[in-house]
């Protein structure tokens, strides 16, 4: 049995309490958890889904309809400035399911060197299973931040969600203690070919119910070095990667097709990849696959992995670790940072 994903739907004239939102999504740099803010605004959101996978569209859903009414009022054809002064195109719809394959037919990996992304690797069984374990209850000893549709916590320093960047002059202390298991075994990348000194002062923890995931997104060039590890706990799930082109996610609505966004790399637009993150295992990115490619977690309850279905567990957590930047980025991927981007308006 495939797993219900909204599609794009047929506008209506006649008030619905969903709306069909454009020019709006993680491909324009606005997460689902800022987008349900703003539109949270006017009424309570029952919740915010990607309307396909090009990522400049959402479907916005309400409890009422008289919430979806003011919101459409107030926001349509209007430069918003709480989501970047972007122009929405709003209209009410009555959103249609359809039935896709769990994993939307892509190839899944093993391990990172077959995903043909440099500087990405993978250690399965980083931690042991009691390692996990107490690691699971350090952190549900201390209090959870609840976002839309998860649970995180922060330590070293608080990720912003709304600006994807960190404020350097709020520093929350050291590292708990509970993280030395992590930290100690840093070296164990060294053996893969990673030569880099490993200095971490951030982590994000975050919690995933069934069925949740995580937006497509580069991690912000300006917010963090170039090291992301992330450790997976609990449960399982597919991470895919996307790179484009042009830098971003397509920008205009029209640009990708539902069908180009299914085929795994078939499509002249991007790249696909995915791979398989089984509990204990750890990831990095580094270099080219943490500046240059879009990393996300489908909403799924079920992964299939080589055609072998994978439900996900009742949680997953996951230990994010990163570096403060403190200065500009200066990668050798400038269509992809924002530094570099600014630094070029301004001259």
């Amino acid at each position: 049995m495939g797993l219900l994903r909204f599609k794009r739907p047929v506008g209506t004239s006649e008030p619905s309490s969903n709306l069909y939102v454009a020019n709006c999504g993680p491909a324009v740099g606005l997460t689902l958890d800022t987008i349900e803010a703003v539109f949270g605004a006017y009424g309570e959101v029952k919740g915010v889904h990607l309307a396909d996978e090009s990522g400049t569209r959402v479907i916005v859903s309400y409890n009422e309809k008289k919430s979806a009414e003011s919101a459409l009022k107030a926001l349509n054809r209007r430069a918003c400035p709480e989501l970047g002064g972007r122009s929405l195109h709003i209209q009410y719809s009555v959103p249609s399911v359809c039935q896709v394959a769990a994993n939307d037919s892509i190839q899944v990996s093993m391990e990172a060197s077959e995903l043909d992304i440099p500087s990405l690797y993978l250690i399965n069984d980083f931690i042991s299973a009691k390692e996990e374990e107490e690691l699971l209850a350090a952190v549900d000893t201390r209090p959870w931040q609840k976002l839309a549709k998860r649970r995180v916590q922060h330590y070293g320093y608080e990720f912003q969600y709304s600006t994807r960047n960190v404020n350097t002059n709020q520093y929350m202390g050291e590292f708990p203690s509970f993280l030395s298991p992590i930290l100690d075994k840093m070296s164990l990348f060294q053996k893969l070919g990673y030569t880099e000194t490993v200095l971490l002062d951030q982590l994000t923890v975050n919690e995933y119910p069934p069925g949740v995931g995580l937006s497509p997104h580069i991690d912000t060039h300006s917010a963090f070095e170039g090291l992301i590890f992330s450790l997976s706990l609990a449960g399982p799930c597919i991470m895919e990667f996307r790179k484009y082109s042009t830098g971003v996610w397509p920008t205009s609505p029209d640009t990708l097709s539902d069908e180009e966004a299914q085929n795994s790399d078939k499509s002249s637009k991007f790249l696909r990849r995915a791979i398989y993150l089984p509990p204990r295992s750890i990831l990095l990115l580094s270099g080219e696959a943490g500046y240059a490619w879009h990393h996300y977690i489908p909403h799924h309850k079920i992964d299939v992995v080589n055609g072998t279905r994978i439900r996900r567990a009742s949680r997953r957590v996951s230990f994010t670790l990163r570096k403060v930047r403190k200065g500009p980025c200066e990668c050798g991927f400038p269509e992809y940072c924002d530094s570099q981007k600014e630094n070029s308006i301004m001259h």
